[in-house]
């Protein structure tokens, strides 16, 4: 019973992250407006590459608590968890308050973190970092979207 619950409070966790982006995400005219890249994927594929990857990140994470008495799992946990906040914080960033150069800052913590959390999920559980090389590919492609529409909208300079 306790892996149960362990299961679903790991599975639970990014997709509440999820949850906190998908409140602060309505797109509306503003995204429409901005001058996108022709690679630009159309918006009914995001909630669910998203929710794919959420399940699997949390997955991924269940994994790495079931070796907690084999292994030191503290870090990789950690930076999960860091990571997810950072993640959670985008979208209200760049839909929220339309900053596509304050998330574009996020996104590029992000992706550093996602790094460290993918090597420290490896070190414990070879399987986890595995599951976690799409939401890096994922991230990798959505910072690279995230630099063209800060480039391509002069509005979205950064400013400090």
């Amino acid at each position: 019973m306790k892996n149960v619950l362990a299961f679903i409070g790991w599975l639970a966790l990014p997709l509440a992250a999820g949850v906190v982006g998908a409140l602060s995400t309505n797109p509306g005219d503003w995204y429409d407006n901005l001058t996108k890249p022709e690679w630009t994927p159309p918006k009914f594929l995001f909630g669910p590459v998203w929710t794919t990857l959420y399940a699997m990140m949390g997955i991924a994470a269940f994994l790495v608590w079931k070796r907690r008495n084999e292994r030191p799992v503290g870090l990789a946990l950690t930076l999960f968890v860091v990571q997810l906040v950072i993640n959670a914080v985008w979208s209200p960033l760049f839909f929220g308050i339309h900053r596509p150069d304050y998330a574009l800052i996020d996104i590029a913590i992000l992706w550093v973190l996602v790094v460290a959390t993918l090597i420290a999920f490896f070190r414990v559980r070879t399987i986890s970092g595995v599951m976690l090389i799409p939401y890096l590919i994922w991230v990798s492609y959505a910072t690279a979207l995230n630099f063209s529409i800060w480039q391509n909208n002069p509005a979205g300079l950064i400013i400090l």
